[in-house]
């Protein structure tokens, strides 16, 4: 048996109503898992953010589109918005310019939807593994002031921020924004994207805290009305992750190794980038049964999908199933290993 993927649309339309009863506007992160994204545009009213050009074949309708720009230019914002794409988030003053200045020389026939992205201090270790997306929040504030003054007829303002995926601890939002912006700027802005970062249980994580955090979204979408902002969320793990699962063969067994006919770096590279380890369909509680590593196909000694997990006499032949598969689960070209298939069920 080939290993396969399945994803059940009924489950992303179950979690996206789970975060639109939250806040106004969701946006899907379709880097996720864009399978997810044709589901959600026909099935929902979500919005989808997009990093690249090339991820605009997935959606049909380009004014549904939030595009986070990246060093771009004139030219790639023309074809962006001859494609109906007039919402955009840029992150630093350089590419912020460069949209400005077309402003200046060209006319545009709706107004641009525009949000700053902001840095966001977070409690977490100095690793210098992450690059930090984002402007000062002085610089924020400075900008949205000369952009309200002299582009309001042409761009409606917002303020983008974004907490890093699977963190569960960052959530004291209201206090956190009307610090860093100050009230001036919430009279001039109409919308706040919080960014993602809602987390998904993993055999590594505690989702007990999701009742928490989603009630300090909603206090944060009561105290935003009150300004007249909207509250906008770019959720991608949390709708895609439990959407998902990943069915793989036991190959062999040995000295309590299971080794499966798949590998992290065709399926789960989220073990290897976050590290999100996938639960296991039927793995016992732990010190029941027998502890087991199982790992991938591949020679390389971080193709691990679980480093342990108790589960009951598995046998070679035996399928293996993993939970909350859906989001990150890209391919590589290592070992030449094929792109596993999706099957999208009901």
């Amino acid at each position: 048996m080939k290993p396969r993927f399945t994803l059940s649309k009924s489950t992303i339309l179950q979690q996206y109503r789970k975060v639109k009863e939250a806040a106004d506007i969701v946006a899907f992160s379709s880097k996720t898992n864009p399978l997810v994204t044709p589901i959600l545009e026909d099935n929902s009213d979500a919005l989808f953010s997009i990093h690249m050009v090339n991820e605009l074949k997935h959606i049909k309708d380009k004014r549904r589109v939030v595009f986070l720009a990246q060093a771009w230019d004139e030219q790639q914002i023309k074809e962006l918005l001859d494609q109906k794409v007039n919402r955009f988030v840029v992150d630093n003053e350089s590419d912020l310019d460069v949209l400005l200045l077309f402003l200046e020389k060209n006319e545009v026939r709706e107004k641009i939807n525009l949000l700053l992205r902001m840095k966001v201090k977070e409690n977490t270790l100095r690793t210098e593994r992450y690059f930090v997306f984002g402007m000062d929040s002085d610089v924020v504030k400075e900008r949205v002031e000369q952009i309200h003054k002299k582009y309001h007829d042409k761009i409606d303002l917002g303020v983008h921020f974004h907490r890093k995926t699977q963190n569960m601890s960052e959530w004291n939002l209201g206090y956190q924004i009307t610090r860093m912006l100050g009230e001036e700027v919430l009279q001039k802005i109409s919308v706040i994207n919080i960014g993602g970062g809602l987390p998904s249980e993993y055999a590594n994580t505690n989702v007990d805290v999701l009742p928490g955090i989603f009630k300090k979204i909603e206090e944060l979408k009561l105290f935003l009305s009150g300004w007249q902002i909207k509250l906008m969320i770019e959720p991608g793990r949390f709708i895609a992750a439990p959407a998902g699962k990943l069915y793989a063969q036991i190959i062999a067994i040995y000295d309590h190794n299971i080794i499966i006919n798949a590998s992290v770096y065709n399926s789960d590279m989220d073990a290897i980038l976050v590290p999100a380890k996938l639960l296991v369909e039927g793995e016992l509680p732990n010190g029941s049964g027998q502890a087991y590593v199982i790992k991938g196909v591949t020679p390389c000694s971080m193709d691990l999908f679980r480093y342990r997990v108790y589960l009951n006499d598995p046998k070679v032949g035996d399928m293996v199933t993993f939970l909350n598969a859906g989001a990150y689960n890209f391919t590589t070209d290592f070992c030449d290993l094929e792109k596993i298939e999706t099957e999208v069920v009901e």
